[in-house]
């Protein structure tokens, strides 16, 4: 990921001030094009002189009148020479129209450029149909209202709902720009803690393609003609009659590890969309049945992230502990063992 990291100079450093409005940030660049640029599209040249924003963004600048090229404007799809002097006068358009929203939001790290937050279960990330508002986007608007000027207000992945656990925030376009890149080069790494039913032999790697069920359009399916989807996964702990494993995703389809472990026979407990019928082992504990009667959410948990600092370069990683009602659930399978 050493190609996209961004020189520390060019990342405003704004401090966290709580205004309804986000104040306008401006971007400036001088530059020439490179030899090599001969015969490119302006707004290709551009972007790859200028790796830190999307190809989008350039463009939108160059139609904007934003950027002259030795005092004239040129279009995005006019040739270039090599050699041109570039001149960029840019403001950041608000990227959302979701509203800021003051709600809990634990914090595990941020700088100038990154925020990592661990999410609860039951919040939502993204505003969307049936949910307008009490999202994570929504939070993370109030603690910093300059995130309206990163798409997704800076988010780089998303969690469902119900999965508790680690999200990595941009805090600026251009280290948006650089983390999603990363994600699409797998270059970003999360481990998940799940609680199966049944009890697995060993690990291994599940290698289905995915893609929308052909009838329930709110659920996904292994089929023939999905997106590659790679999820690795190892034993961690076996109990009578479910498994807690950890889970790697090489892929990040929506619902995948879900769909993947309930492809290979072994449904996350409490999944209310691919968990199918609720089962208690035979001459289970009082404990135990209460737990896994009780537990309404998927148990799974995104308890690693690993990422190279788009600034910085240098390799990050946190962790978050199992959420409460995972520990007691383990804690009744643990005891059902005895």
């Amino acid at each position: 990921m050493a190609s996209r990291r961004l020189n520390p100079s060019s990342i405003a450093n704004p401090p966290h001030v709580p205004t309804a409005e986000p104040p306008a940030e401006f971007r400036s660049h001088a530059l020439t094009l490179p030899p090599e640029a001969l015969g490119l599209r302006f707004d290709q040249a551009l972007a790859r002189a200028l790796p830190q924003y999307s190809r989008g963004r350039i463009k939108q600048w160059i139609e904007s009148g934003a950027v002259q090229v030795e005092g004239r404007a040129l279009r995005p799809k006019d040739k270039v020479l090599g050699g041109e002097q570039v001149r960029i006068e840019a403001q950041l358009p608000v990227q959302t129209a979701a509203a800021a929203e003051e709600l809990p939001l634990e914090v595990v790290f941020k700088d100038r450029v990154l925020l990592v937050i661990n999410k609860p279960a039951g919040l939502v990330v993204h505003p969307g149909a049936g949910n307008p508002q009490h999202t994570l986007q929504n939070a993370l608007l109030a603690f910093d209202p300059r995130l309206a000027l990163v798409p997704r207000a800076g988010l780089v992945h998303r969690l469902d709902k119900d999965t508790s656990g680690l999200l990595v925030v941009a805090r600026t376009p251009e280290a948006h720009t650089a983390l999603v890149a990363a994600m699409a080069e797998r270059e970003i790494g999360r481990e998940y803690l799940a609680v199966c039913t049944g009890v697995m032999t060993a690990g291994g790697t599940i290698d289905q393609p995915i893609a929308r069920h052909r009838t329930q359009r709110t659920r996904m399916a292994v089929r023939a003609d999905g997106r590659e989807s790679v999820t690795h996964y190892r034993v961690v702990r076996r109990f009578r009659a479910h498994t807690l494993v950890r889970v790697e995703l090489e892929t990040g389809r929506t619902h995948q590890i879900r769909v993947h472990l309930a492809h290979a026979g072994f449904p996350v407990v409490g999944d209310p969309v691919y968990g199918g019928r609720r089962r208690l082992p035979a001459g289970c504990t009082p404990q135990l049945a209460a737990q896994l009667a009780g537990f309404s959410r998927q148990a799974l948990h995104a308890a690693r992230l690993t990422l190279q600092h788009p600034v910085t370069g240098r390799e990050m990683a946190w962790e978050a502990l199992l959420p409460a009602d995972l520990q007691r659930l383990l804690a009744a399978l643990e005891k059902d063992r005895t």
